[in-house]
């Protein structure tokens, strides 16, 4: 050994580890796993730690002091991981790192039963994968009072104070199935989206009704108020029988742009498949139309071809012309971001995706947790338009006195 290398100080044990994992990986084995090269190092770095918070444990001046060492399996991203984890006498020592019952690390149990759940999982399936992950069973009843804990927090949200204007929002109702009384009645979840002078959206509320009715849909609209809504430029809607009449009364300025997927949807109704696809390309020359006159060509001309033949779908059409035409009245920017309602259609569609499998929910309470922890989860993918900063632009100059007191 030359003088150089004996001054050299002694390795760490930490530094021995990463030798040693270094030289693991060098002989074929894996990062990861039971026998993995990093293994050890977690493990260490876990039991040293839990030491550590041992002896500050008994450093608070009571009468303890340790008692051998227990062992725990954990679950880590890198596999499983054995380790020792230090014990008192008193039994009063209950670890931060690793708490006790916990055997993972990461999220709590607690955020990923939340987590799981608004996927759309149900307690069975929630309940069989942490008993494979964890080694943990829970009840059904255990697993309704950890989604319960989420319920506060639902209360504050839909309490919340809200903006003085609104440039866009979009009223829809999806339906579900719940158990009531015994049996399992059909169940309206009135969504309400809104989008703010930023362009950022929020799900300002959702409301849970036996059925979807313009008298229901004042009450949303009459809690909106009360939470501080004073206006609302535009509102997108379906074209529910009175639905319109409800927003004018609450929201005498507010310009109301009925739903065109809805209106297609309605539309074909009335068509045989053979027919079908014709009819909907035929349709589209009505609303992709540069300005009104030439839509009202088009409704003329879409007349003349299948008015005889499916005279109901052409009824609906110009009954609801007035509200299908609203967008008509703005630029393209605009008319992009409402004529279809893509929002609370995309909204949607993500809404069902997580929803689909479940079948009659156990209560309104529980259909609500589930419809608040899946919407939490949507919006955070949520961006605002691209041609935002030209909307809002429009928007100001078209109706000044109703947007420059917020600026």
């Amino acid at each position: 050994m030359t003088e150089m290398e004996s001054k050299k100080p002694p390795r760490s044990e930490l530094e021995q580890l990463f030798e040693e994992a270094l030289q693991t990986l060098k002989s074929g084995k894996k990062l990861e796993g039971a026998d993995g090269a990093i293994t050890p190092i977690i493990k260490r770095l876990l039991e040293v730690s839990l030491e550590g918070e041992m002896d500050n444990h008994l450093a608070e001046g009571r009468p303890n002091r340790r008692n051998g060492h227990g062992k725990k399996k954990l679950k880590t991203s890198f596999g499983d991981v054995n380790v020792e984890t230090p014990r008192d006498r008193d039994a009063t020592f209950s670890p931060e790192l690793v708490p006790k019952r916990q055997r993972s690390l990461g999220p709590s149990l607690e955020s990923k039963i939340l987590h799981l759940y608004s996927l759309g999982m149900s307690y069975r399936d929630i309940s069989d994968h942490i008993y494979e992950m964890y080694g943990m069973e829970l009840s059904a009843a255990q697993l309704t009072t950890i989604t319960d804990r989420i319920w506060p927090e639902i209360e504050e949200w839909r309490n919340r104070p809200l903006d003085r204007v609104y440039p866009f929002v979009w009223l829809d109702a999806l339906f579900y199935k719940v158990r009531q009384d015994g049996q399992i009645r059909s169940m309206a979840a009135y969504l309400v989206l809104g989008m703010n002078k930023d362009g950022e959206k929020d799900l300002l509320g959702i409301y849970l009704s036996e059925s979807e009715s313009s008298k229901f849909w004042m009450q949303v609209l009459s809690d909106l108020q009360i939470r501080g809504v004073e206006d609302i430029l535009i509102a997108c809607i379906d074209n529910l029988k009175g639905f319109r009449e409800a927003i004018m009364a609450m929201f005498p300025k507010t310009d109301v742009q009925l739903c065109i997927v809805h209106q297609i949807r309605n539309s074909i109704k009335y068509v045989p498949d053979s027919d079908r696809k014709e009819v909907i390309r035929d349709m589209k020359s009505i609303y992709k139309a540069n300005n009104y006159e030439l839509a009202e060509q088009s409704l003329e001309q879409f007349e003349i071809k299948w008015g005889k033949k499916y005279p109901a779908m052409i009824r609906s059409w110009k009954n609801n012309w007035e509200g299908l035409t609203s967008f008509y009245n703005y630029p393209e920017e605009i008319r992009h971001i409402m004529y279809t309602t893509n929002s609370i259609e995309g909204f949607n569609r993500q809404i069902r995706k997580a929803t689909k499998a479940k079948g009659a929910l156990p209560s309104e309470r529980a259909l609500y947790k589930l419809l608040y922890l899946v919407s939490s989860k949507v919006q955070k993918k949520w961006s605002r338009p691209v041609s935002w900063t030209k909307v809002i632009s429009i928007l100001t100059m078209t109706y000044p006195e109703r947007l420059e007191p917020n600026f």
